[in-house]
Order: C-alpha cells, then sequence, then structure tokens
C-alpha cells in the first residue's frame, strides 16, 4: 500500500513517518476518526525530527503546542507551517475526544498533512527544494452520496422556506429523508466490511509501529547527540528550511481549509464546500454561521462569506485564494455592504445599534452590513503587510480605516463591537468632571491628552511620565473613565513581571474613587494567574510572559477582540540591555526572543494601545507613536513633586581609573542612521563601549573593599533613610553584601543589626516579602539589586543610590536614579544622594534627561537673586526652548526655598518644642 501512498516520497527518510501516513489513508474509508488521529501523530513525529535537528531541547513530557511554540521562537518557523503543524494537531485531538469524524474533515487532514510532507522531504530530502510531487490522489470517499442526498434536503429545505410552505407536508422532502435513512444504512455496513478487514491487518501494523517509534526515539536521540559535536550543523538545517519554505505555496484546497479552520476557530460554524448559500445553508436563531458564497444584488456577485449572528448579518469577508493583495480587497467587501439583500427573517444591524437607518459610507450610499474583512489564508507579516493577515474595517463611520489582525473576531466580540457606539462614549468623557478623583493637574492633562487622541481616531498613545509623577494614579483615573462611559469592554493591564502586577492590584484596591469606592468595588478585575476572562470582567491584570502562554501556547487562546484596550505599565521594558532576565523576559532565550514575543503579544488584540514610560525611547515610540504627553523629571522637581538630586559623590581609585570612561566635556552623540537627527526622546538604548569589560576587570574584590568601607562612614545604619545598591549581577551582589556587612560590623560592634542589609533579587527567598518589609518596615534600610528594584518599585525613603556597575542603557539607567525621585516628608527628604565609584554618572551625561535642577548647591541665594533681577539673565538663552537664563535661575531659587521650607516643617512636625523656640529667638 506504501508504494502507492500519496506519501511515498516519505520513505527516504525515517520508517515512522511513512508507516503512520499510509496507515491513515488505509483506515480513511473504515475509520475517518483514527485517520485523523494517525496524522496527528504525523505531525508530532515531524516536528520532533525538526526540533532536534536544529538543536531545540525537548523530552516526553514536551507537548506538541509547546514543542510548536518553541520552533517558532527559536527558528522562526515560517507561520504557515506551524497552521500546518497546528491544524493536524487540533484535527487529531478532536478526533481523539470526539469519537465522530466525517470522511470530508479526515479527506482535509490527508491533504494538509501531505502539503507538510512536502515541505518536510524538500527541506530534508535529496532532491532538496527541486522536488516535484504528483498530484494527490484521492482515496475513495464513501459518504460521497449521503452527503449529496443531505445538501439536497437543505437547498429544499431552504427553498420551502423561502415560498413559505410547510415542510412537514412536503412529498418531494419526505422522499428525500427516506432516501437519506437507507444510505446511512448503506454506508454503516460498508464502513463495517471496511473496518473489519483492516483490523485482520490492524495487530501487524500496530506492533511493526511500536518497533519503529522505539527506532525514531532512538534517531532523534543520536540526532541530539550529534549536534552537540556538530554545531554548524543547524546552520545547514536553517539554510534548508529556507530553501524549502520559499518554495512553499498554499493550493487553493489548503487556502480553503485553512480559512474554513480560522473562522472555526474563532467561534463560527464554516464549512465552505457544504455550507453554502446554493446548497440551502441559512441563518438560524442561536447559530453563528458564516455562510459562503451569499449573493448579492449585483448579477452574479457573491461574498465569499456572510457572518451572521443567529439572524443578523454581521459582516462580509472575502477570502481571496492567490497571492494579491489582501488589504485591497476591503473595498470589494464593503461594495457587498452596499448590495446585501435582507430576507424578511432577517435582523437589520444597525437596529441592535440604536439606529433607525443603515450606515453612511461617506459618498452618498449606505453600508447595510456594519463589518468587513478580507483574507487569505495567510497569517499577517509585517513587513508584507497587505499581502497577510486578516484585514478589518468598521464601516459604521467612514473616518474608519481598515487594518490588519491577526485573526477573526468571535461572534460576540462583533455583536458586542456593533452595541458600542464611539461617538456617545467620547460625548459622556467630555461631559464627566474630574473633581472626585483628586488628581493633579498634570495628571488631568494626561488623561485630556490621551482621550483627544482616540477621538482622533489614533489606536496608539503614549504617555511619557517621571517616575514617581503618579503614573498609575493617572491609569486608574483613565480606565475608571473609559469603563463609565463604556468607551471600551474590557482593559488588559499588561506588566512584565508579578511584582508590579501585585501593585498595580494593591492600588487598584486601596485608590478611592466616586463615593469612596474603589476601582475594584466598582468593576471585576482579574488579578494575575487568573487568565479566564468571563463577561462580566472588565480589567485583567497580567505579565507579558502569561499572556505569552495563553496565547501562543494554548490549545484555547483568546480571540482577537477578548481586550479591546491595552494598558502596558513601564513600557519601555523589553528594552534595556543590561539586565539580568526578568522573569517575563525567562520564557526566551534572549533580548530580541523577548521584543519579539512583547511586540506579539501587543499586537495580537484589535486594541488601542497605551503605554506609561517614564523614560520613552526609539523602541517604545515604534510601538506606541511619539509622546501625546510629556511630564519630565524635571518640570516634576520644578513643580516641587519630585525630589531634585545633588551632582554625585565619586570614589577614584587605581581600578577605576583603569576603567572606560569619558573625559569631562567630551560629547557622547547617538545619530538616527535614517533620519540623522539626535533626540533624546529617540535614542538607540545602546551607547557603545564595552560595559562587561569594564564591570569584569574593574569590579574586584578589592574595589568592592575599599567601596564598602567608604560606605560604612557614609551611610547611616539607624537612620529613616533608605539606601539601593546596585551590582553587577547575583555574585557580586553576594560578596558586596558580606564586605558591607563586615565594615559596618568593624564601625558599630554589637550595635549593629545585620537584617539592615538584604539582598532583594529575582533569586531572593519570599522576594515579594522583601520588597513590602523593604518599604515599609525599618528593616532592610539597605538593599541590594541588581534589576529586579530598577522599575516600577516604589519606596520613598530611598535617599541613597550607590552605583557598583556600569550600564550602557539610558533607560536602565533612569530608571535606577528614578527609585529615588519621590518625595517623602515624613523623614524630611529634600535630596536624594548619588554614590558612583564607577563614574556611571559622567559617562551617561550626555545622554541623561534627569540632569539635577540644582547642579550647584554652593551657589548663595544672594547671587541667585542678583542673577534673576539682571537684565542680562532675562537676555541669555535658558536650557528648555523659548526659555531665558532668568527662568532656570527662577527654577533654582524656587527648588532651594523649598528645600529649606520642608526642613523647617520636618523639624517643626519632629521637634515642635525646640523648632518654636528657634522661632521665637529669631524673631526677639
Amino acid at each position: 500500500m506504501a508504494a502507492n501512498s500519496n506519501f511515498s516520497f516519505l520513505k527516504e527518510h525515517d520508517p515512522v513517518f511513512l508507516q503512520l501516513a499510509s496507515t491513515a489513508e488505509q483506515i480513511f474509508a473504515s475509520d475517518p476518526n483514527t485517520t485523523l488521529m494517525k496524522l496527528r501523530q504525523l505531525g508530532e513525529a515531524l516536528a520532533q525530527d525538526l526540533a532536534s535537528r536544529a538543536g531545540i531541547d525537548f523530552d516526553a513530557t514536551t507537548t506538541q503546542s509547546d514543542l510548536l511554540y518553541k520552533l517558532g521562537r527559536d527558528i522562526q518557523l515560517d507561520q504557515n507551517i506551524r497552521d500546518l503543524f497546528r491544524t493536524l494537531r487540533v484535527e487529531g485531538n478532536k478526533a481523539t475526544h470526539q469519537f465522530r469524524t466525517q470522511h470530508r474533515e479526515a479527506m482535509d487532514g490527508l491533504k494538509v498533512a501531505r502539503a507538510l510532507a512536502i515541505w518536510y522531504h524538500r527541506s530534508f530530502g535529496k532532491k532538496g527544494d527541486q522536488f516535484q510531487p504528483p498530484p494527490f490522489v484521492k482515496p475513495d470517499d464513501p459518504s460521497a452520496p449521503l452527503r449529496d442526498l443531505q445538501n439536497q434536503i437543505e437547498q429544499l429545505k431552504a427553498q420551502l422556506s423561502e415560498s413559505s410552505q410547510k415542510l412537514e407536508s412536503n412529498q418531494q422532502l419526505t422522499e428525500l429523508k427516506k432516501r437519506e435513512a437507507e444510505e446511512y444504512s448503506v454506508l454503516a455496513e460498508q464502513m463495517d466490511a471496511e473496518s473489519r478487514l483492516y483490523q485482520q491487518q490492524a495487530k501487524q501494523h500496530e506492533a511493526e509501529l511500536a518497533k519503529l517509534r522505539v527506532e525514531h526515539e532512538q534517531r532523534i536521540k543520536a540526532l541530539q547527540i550529534q549536534l552537540l559535536t556538530q554545531p554548524q550543523a543547524s546552520s545547514q538545517v536553517m539554510h534548508n528550511i529556507m530553501q524549502a519554505t520559499h518554495k512553499f505555496d498554499l493550493s487553493e484546497d489548503l487556502t480553503r481549509i485553512l480559512i474554513d479552520q480560522q473562522l472555526v476557530d474563532a467561534g463560527w460554524e464554516a464549512d465552505s464546500l457544504d455550507l453554502t448559500y446554493s446548497k440551502g445553508a441559512r441563518p438560524e436563531k442561536g447559530q453563528n454561521k458564516a455562510i459562503a458564497e451569499w449573493p448579492t444584488s449585483s448579477p452574479k456577485a457573491c461574498a465569499d462569506y456572510v457572518l451572521f449572528v443567529g439572524l443578523t448579518p454581521v459582516a462580509i469577508v472575502e477570502a481571496k485564494r492567490k497571492r494579491i493583495n489582501v488589504a485591497d480587497r476591503i473595498p470589494q467587501a464593503e461594495r457587498y455592504s452596499r448590495e446585501f439583500k435582507f430576507a424578511p427573517e432577517h435582523l437589520q444591524p444597525w437596529l441592535l445599534a440604536g439606529h433607525s437607518a443603515p450606515w453612511n459610507d461617506g459618498e452618498g450610499a449606505s453600508f447595510r452590513v456594519p463589518f468587513a474583512f478580507a483574507c487569505n489564508g495567510r497569517p499577517y507579516i509585517k513587513q508584507l503587510a497587505e499581502h497577510s493577515g486578516t484585514w478589518f474595517r468598521d464601516l459604521r463611520n467612514p473616518a474608519n480605516t481598515s487594518r490588519p489582525l491577526q485573526d477573526f473576531h468571535k461572534p460576540n466580540d462583533l455583536l458586542d463591537l456593533l452595541k458600542r457606539s464611539q461617538a456617545e462614549a467620547e460625548a459622556k468623557l467630555k461631559e464627566e468632571g474630574f473633581a472626585y478623583l483628586k488628581l493633579r493637574d498634570y495628571q488631568e492633562k494626561a488623561i485630556h491628552a490621551v482621550e483627544q487622541a482616540l477621538a482622533n481616531n489614533q489606536r496608539d498613545c503614549l504617555l511619557a511620565m517621571a517616575t514617581g509623577t503618579g503614573k498609575t494614579r493617572t491609569i486608574i483615573g483613565l480606565m475608571y473613565r473609559f469603563l463609565k462611559a463604556e468607551r471600551f469592554k474590557r482593559i488588559l493591564f499588561l506588566v512584565d513581571r508579578s511584582a508590579l502586577g501585585q501593585q498595580a492590584i494593591d492600588s487598584f484596591n486601596d485608590t478611592a474613587l466616586e463615593q469612596n469606592h474603589t476601582l475594584a468595588q466598582i468593576y471585576d478585575i482579574k488579578e494575575l494567574g487568573d487568565m479566564a476572562a468571563e463577561a462580566e470582567t472588565r480589567i485583567q491584570v497580567a505579565t507579558v510572559q502569561a499572556m505569552v502562554s495563553r496565547i501562543f501556547r494554548s490549545d484555547t487562546p483568546p480571540s482577537v477582540g477578548e481586550f479591546d484596550c491595552i494598558i502596558v505599565d513601564e513600557a519601555h521594558r523589553g528594552y534595556t540591555l543590561d539586565q539580568e532576565m526578568s522573569e517575563g523576559e525567562l520564557v526566551v532565550r534572549d533580548h530580541n526572543q523577548y521584543l519579539s514575543q512583547y511586540r506579539r503579544v501587543l499586537d495580537y488584540f484589535d486594541a488601542c494601545k497605551i503605554g506609561l514610560t517614564a523614560t520613552p525611547a526609539k523602541h517604545t515610540s515604534e510601538i506606541f507613536g511619539k509622546p501625546v504627553f510629556t511630564y519630565s523629571y524635571r518640570e516634576a522637581v520644578a513643580d516641587d513633586w519630585l525630589i531634585d538630586h545633588e551632582p554625585p559623590i565619586r570614589y577614584e581609585t587605581q581600578l577605576s581609573k583603569n576603567g572606560i570612561r569619558f573625559e569631562k566635556g567630551e560629547k557622547v552623540s547617538i545619530i538616527d542612521t535614517q533620519t540623522g537627527e539626535i533626540d533624546v526622546a529617540e535614542l538607540e538604548d545602546e551607547l557603545n563601549f564595552n560595559i562587561e569589560s569594564f564591570n569584569r576587570r574593574v569590579i574586584t574584590p578589592a574595589f568592592d573593599k575599599v567601596i564598602c568601607d567608604a560606605l560604612a562612614n557614609e551611610l547611616d545604619p539607624f537612620g529613616e533613610e533608605k539606601t539601593m545598591i546596585f551590582c553587577v549581577n547575583q555574585a557580586h551582589a553576594e560578596r558586596v553584601k558580606n564586605l558591607l556587612n563586615a565594615a559596618f560590623k568593624d564601625a558599630y560592634g554589637e550595635q549593629y543589626n545585620q537584617a539592615t542589609v538584604q539582598i532583594i533579587t529575582g533569586q531572593s527567598d519570599k522576594v515579594e516579602q522583601l520588597i513590602r518589609k523593604y518599604k515599609n518596615e525599618p528593616h532592610p534600610s539597605i538593599a541590594i539589586t541588581v534589576d529586579l528594584l530598577t522599575t516600577g518599585i516604589d519606596v520613598p525613603k530611598i535617599c541613597n543610590l550607590v552605583f557598583m556597575r556600569r550600564v550602557r542603557s539610558r533607560i536602565l539607567y533612569e530608571q535606577m536614579k528614578g527609585r529615588a525621585t519621590r518625595r517623602c516628608d515624613e523623614i524630611g527628604k529634600t535630596v536624594f544622594r548619588i554614590y558612583d565609584p564607577v563614574d556611571l554618572y559622567a559617562s551617561l551625561e550626555a545622554v541623561d534627561t534627569m540632569k539635577p535642577l540644582v547642579k550647584n548647591p554652593n551657589v548663595s541665594l544672594e547671587q541667585l537673586v542678583s542673577e534673576l533681577t539682571s537684565d542680562a539673565s532675562h537676555d541669555a538663552p535658558g536650557n528648555q526652548d523659548d526659555s531665558s537664563h532668568a527662568h532656570d535661575v527662577l527654577d533654582v531659587l524656587s527648588q532651594r526655598i523649598m528645600r529649606i521650607l520642608r526642613k523647617a516643617d520636618h523639624k517643626a512636625e519632629s521637634k515642635p518644642s525646640a523648632f518654636f523656640k528657634v522661632v521665637v529667638a529669631s524673631t526677639v
């Protein structure tokens, strides 16, 4: 049988491939269920072989879903190929659990499996990508006569329904149903006979298959060992795969199968061969149908599919099966929307939206169906945007443009979108006040800026607000306004680590809004780990890695319409180049892969995206666009919302002089190679000097001991101020902790408490508990970290930062400084100090956007007042555009006076009697 198999070319490869494929063909007539199960096993065997050749780790516990994810991640396996693998897996699983498969589905499975086998053979066969397969020979389908009868019955039912005739009394229908029952009986007998015939050979086949599986596993292990000794082999594998993929093309049959599968996965009943208008398919109450070949008012013009939610037509789908510009097919779907003919039983979609007439198309006509799709079965590829993906346009507003999606919306998503009015929501937002939110003026301006951008149909927004200026408080106000006005159905609040997610959840639970209720009391919020969004869920808090798993490693991924708004906290994350990998980045091998997965999560949903960051960069701007609102560190310091810092305290050692450093006055310029411009907000995040060499050569035990001894003389282990020390890695952190403990013990003896200094990194035991103690309790007062505490952790009592490592990332550097910028009137904090033994401050000064407002604290108040009143100061240019030197002097003078007042307030609160004596004495 194998010699006549559609898969006979597989005999060049592992024998288990051909055995599985030919068995699937042989059993097709008697047991289509088993056909799909064998094809699923074939897909698993091919994926394991491919992973072994590419050097991807897996074992007996690795699922096919996880293995396909790794193949896509590690060798960028083409999405079309992954779709073929996935179709075999999904259909095989259905066959395993449903126990009943139609022959049509099994036939489609054989076509998909053969396309995948041809691709594999072109990758690793003797002829390579020159292999030309013979035509596919369909096995005999014993169910074809029965299916033909069923189509006749559906056609007749549709005709009788349209002519208002009773089905029960129609003689022709009665006769067809009688013949259908007879054909069922004939088919059952035929399949039973085929099954008995196959059963005689089954034991021998299964015994051969079991033996071949053992040999397959041995070959896989041998491949893995070979790759360890010959790592160059994997590059040849990649080359072969690329060559075969270049030759791969979706046939019309495969395109139809994949598009049908995409619609089914999205919750639509779809079958472009049988569920067609001409074969009697019609919309029904309670069913979500994708009916193919739906006629329009134009002669011979049919929509490829019309999507019906019950009796309501909600979308036109144009499914093109050739290599054409799929985005250009949207106008054809629009034409069919204008020409859609309503039957008496159909429900008009505009009535569900609260309108009395169809939607104006902006050209003097009307759209009668609200949404349009165009696709060609190919996944969305950004570089080939117009030729791939599922393109979508909301036809209800002439201003709406088409956009690419990863998939089709689910029925409920389109129904919700239909009933949700953007114009009404924006009108409510304009009327809604801010008083009960108790926001600062710049926070209100930030919210206004986002709402205005969205009203102008901008779908991506970036808020750039300095660390400590209340981004979370701002976003709580924004989310509450969105949900109250019904601007969005469900919001995804995305973070890159669970500590930030928990911090956000705490804020949602604690921050009072209207009538003193919190966001969590007013709306249903799904917290970290609870990934199953329900109908009543309005906010989902999730980490990047959790969403990667849910979207790309799950048999039941969310729909593209599950979230219509994504808010990304710390939007710069994933781009810092110096960090040890965070928990979110550990799911991938390197930063480029993390960036890719991070972007894929954001692009997966048909949602407006709002990014929050204190450190905008080119990478964030590529996703979210230029900031719609910016509130900088210097502005916040000048307005007295944040704390200024003094020039760094430097330690010069013989070792540090050997490190790489910029000379005083040397300018660091990073140029955008495409525009030739220098713009801090658009800087590339990597500065070209050898950080690793410095951290390796200069950061030594001797260097650390000198610095720790000096710090023990500077830092107060018994005071209220907190200190954060940034180290190179975990081993370095442990060494610094031991040296600092020893230095403090030498200085203070038995008075010293070793709980003062603690390491807080991703490897720490009960890390979230340590963070809470650092924030709320006296000990630890000195935290040593690597990257875990560089972003998003709010500890206002931090007054001292110690840089024990160099970094090349402006983003990471500014986030590190941002840990100390928050006000803390409780301890009389007026400035924060930077201890800089590695001269990091000077090396990044040229690109630093968080320079101190008071550059020289030794300038007297009298001199500042003199400069302020000088005519020359008003004529001289200032640091900012459209400002003079007098503006800069006024900011510095205001900051100096605010420091004096804050110190006085703290003394008055902590020692009121002493303060009173000072005031009385001064007045006398």
